[in-house]
């Protein structure tokens, strides 16, 4: 090998690098930016202060668990535009199952749960074992949800009030609301931590991890080579169903009530996540480790826009140009 080849491979394999922890270093910059920007109060940076930071990681974990499920869709090649409406479904389901049903906490949050993966196995029958491309399912499955919750709630939110008398939830819900550690850690940043870091590992050591990328990598490759593509999808639109019930769960917790607008917007916000986190829309390739990061990435730059009072329009503008240029860095991944 040459001097001039040795030179171009040690290149490319730091232009590979650079490419596969553009998420990670993403974050370490908008990090950093935000501390340089930060406002201070007697002397120390607001930004800085234990109290943001975990405000921050709070603010994030209901996106961020959608995310991960909508990782696992993109990686597939699909989308799913219904995630935030079923969240608004599932806050709607929790506080109408504990308020006007008297359900305990326990059957609450699995029936919540299995109708967020019922709904997403649907989808995916719908999508792949009828061919239609999910882009339309899902924009189908997101109406279909919010006049669900609609009429679940009768078209108007459902305040919980805890306590043990009829008409009042569980004490033990409020939790979801509440921070651990001595006060430090928000209970749904725990929940977000242990969503993603599960998700991590089955992507990494299972057959059906590699079922998932080789599907978004080629999928009629995928399927003359013996990947049960059918099924694998339909379970994945289920992960991602799954996710955002649990999603929505936490969103009624955190805010004592389910109301059928919840969730307005949030499925951009995943996708957004998922995006900033590196994983092609192509599907393929990506993972839960960048969306993680893509996820904390949103959060640190709107807990700093919002710390320094930028007008929420241009907050808006500042995102929008952050994916943008996020998006345009795939075009220049080496394949």
């Amino acid at each position: 090998m040459t001097t001039t080849d040795f030179v171009e491979t040690r290149r490319e394999s730091v232009r590979s690098m650079v490419f596969r922890f553009q998420s990670l270093f993403g974050l370490v910059a908008v990090f950093i930016a935000a501390i340089v920007f930060s406002p201070s109060r007697n002397g120390e940076l607001l930004f800085l202060t234990s109290d943001n930071l975990f405000n921050v990681v709070r603010a994030v974990s209901e996106i961020g668990i959608i995310a991960v499920g909508m990782t696992f869709v993109i990686l597939i090649g699909g989308i799913d535009l219904s995630v935030g409406a079923m969240l608004g479904l599932a806050a709607v389901g929790s506080a109408v199952l504990l308020v006007e049903n008297d359900f305990g906490l326990i059957p609450t949050v699995l029936i919540v749960l299995a109708v967020g993966l019922a709904f997403g196995l649907l989808q995916g029958v719908a999508s792949a074992l009828f061919s239609i491309q999910a882009f339309i399912v899902t924009l189908a499955g997101l109406q279909i949800a919010r006049g669900l919750a609609r009429i679940w709630s009768g078209g108007q939110g459902v305040a919980i009030a805890y306590g043990d008398g009829p008409g009042e939830a569980p004490v033990a819900f409020s939790l979801l609301g509440e921070r651990t550690f001595n006060g430090l850690v928000p209970i749904p940043a725990l929940i977000f931590v242990v969503v993603a870091v599960l998700a991590i590992l089955f992507l990494r050591g299972t057959a059906f991890s590699r079922h998932v990328y080789a599907i978004g990598g080629n999928e009629k490759a995928a399927r003359l080579s013996g990947v049960p593509v059918t099924r694998v999808k339909i379970i994945v639109f289920g992960i991602c169903g799954l996710l955002a019930a649990l999603a929505g769960i936490i969103h009624a917790g955190q805010l004592n009530q389910g109301s059928p607008n919840d969730g307005l917007g949030y499925e951009l916000d995943a996708i957004a996540a998922v995006v900033v986190g590196g994983t092609s829309l192509a599907g393929g390739r990506g993972s839960v480790v960048g969306t993680v990061a893509g996820a904390l990435l949103l959060g640190v730059l709107n807990n700093i826009l919002a710390l320094n009072s930028v007008d929420t329009n241009v907050q808006l503008l500042i995102k929008g140009l952050v994916i943008v240029v996020a998006a345009g860095l795939q075009r220049l991944r080496p394949s």
